[in-house]
């Protein structure tokens, strides 16, 4: 029988969240609806997608606790999970008290006992990986060329990620190249576009018309130093992921 409504909680296992994960738990558990604390989303989207076919398929109304709405939207298209119609609280930019009172005030969920569920992926994400906003991708491939480590597929009609976990922690260089913003790490430490942050989003928060965009306006011929800044910073990321893994290649071969 179809059950009305759960909470998906996301345990990231890379520990981005800006709150505590064990108040959100706690304060999830005072529920009176079914959760499921997974351990974690990006695990489960790359490894145990059914797992969250089923959820999806069992729900009406899917509220899931993890990062930017962008990031998750999109991770779980890229790994073929269908949860149907859902919405994101973000624990990036909100507070456990926050989550829990949007829980309560917008989605109406009463005080009680949860039914509380842990799922535990037998994946344990090696590396963060990339996922790819169709939407802004504009097919010019040059996050496919800049990677050394065989995590895309490309050609003119189509840019997959094909082997995610070849991607290097801490190399989000590829995601500085794209001219679009369309690749994201839903792992990467950060509150930025590059973490899935929607694009223009953070000069919003500057004010009417936003710094960024004034600054813009003035000084336009900055943007070619800007990017020539980004790319340099790509070009060390990706270096120091290179070196790396030639370091393991020597421990085991010495």
């Amino acid at each position: 029988m179809e059950q009305k409504a759960c909470v998906i909680f996301c345990r990231c296992g890379a520990g981005i969240a800006e709150t505590s994960y064990d108040e959100i738990s706690e304060g999830l558990k005072d529920l009176d609806t079914d959760v499921y604390e997974m351990h974690d989303l990006c695990a489960f989207s790359l490894h145990e997608k059914d797992v969250l076919n089923t959820i999806g398929s069992k729900y009406q109304k899917k509220i899931v606790v993890a990062c930017y709405p962008r990031a998750v939207k999109n991770m779980l298209i890229q790994g073929g999970v269908d949860l149907g119609s859902y919405d994101v609280l973000n624990f990036k930019e909100l507070s456990a008290t926050k989550i829990l009172e949007n829980l309560k005030t917008e989605h109406h969920f009463k005080d009680g006992q949860a039914h509380y569920n842990i799922q535990v992926s037998g994946l344990k994400v090696p590396a963060w990986f990339p996922v790819i906003d169709e939407s802004l991708c504009s097919l010019c491939g040059k996050c496919a060329r800049f990677c050394l480590f065989g995590v895309y597929s490309f050609n003119k009609r189509s840019l997959k990620v094909v082997n995610p976990l070849a991607c290097k922690n801490n190399c989000p260089a590829c995601g500085r190249t794209c001219p679009t913003s369309a690749i994201m790490f839903p792992r990467l430490n950060e509150n930025t576009v590059l973490a899935g942050a929607e694009p223009g989003s953070m000069m919003k928060k500057t004010g009417e018309g936003g710094l960024m965009m004034m600054l813009n306006d003035r000084n336009r011929d900055r943007k070619n130093i800007f990017r020539q800044g980004v790319m340099q910073q790509a070009e060390e990321e990706r270096r120091k992921a290179v070196a790396e893994i030639r370091a393991t290649m020597l421990k085991k071969n010495p």
